[in-house]
């Protein structure tokens, strides 16, 4: 039986001015923006090349936004990564290096916190 991970939760105070974080800043696609109701707004992002996206959570979940830390995504090149996101104006940290590969951070306004991966082939 497969089972893929294809939507995660980010929960956001501001769906407009997160909308604009990722997919001005970051470069994530817009699939789609569906107000469902006067209460639900159903917001889904995708990183390019990601077969997994997240949607913009308002009163979706309990979660406060801010509350995901550590989604991360997987990039060819972590130098490339930090200079494309600050490039956009992401205030991206400089490049780490662990044994378990290469990193970047950032976080979107409310904090929820991602990490970039550059995996290192040993």
């Amino acid at each position: 039986m497969d089972m893929k991970l294809e939507l995660v939760p980010v929960p956001v105070t501001d769906i407009d001015r997160a909308k604009a974080f990722y997919v001005d800043q970051v470069g994530f696609v817009a699939d789609h923006d569906v107000p469902v109701d006067e209460n639900l707004r159903f917001v889904q992002l995708t990183p390019p090349g990601s077969a997994c996206s997240i949607v913009l959570d308002v009163n979706l979940t309990a979660m406060p936004a801010g509350a995901q830390q550590g989604l991360q995504v997987v990039v060819d090149d972590a130098d490339a990564a930090y200079a494309y996101l600050v490039g956009r104006g992401v205030a991206a940290e400089p490049v780490v290096d662990f044994p378990w590969g290469r990193f970047t951070f950032f976080a979107d306004p409310d904090g929820n916190r991602w990490s970039v991966q550059q995996i290192i082939r040993r």
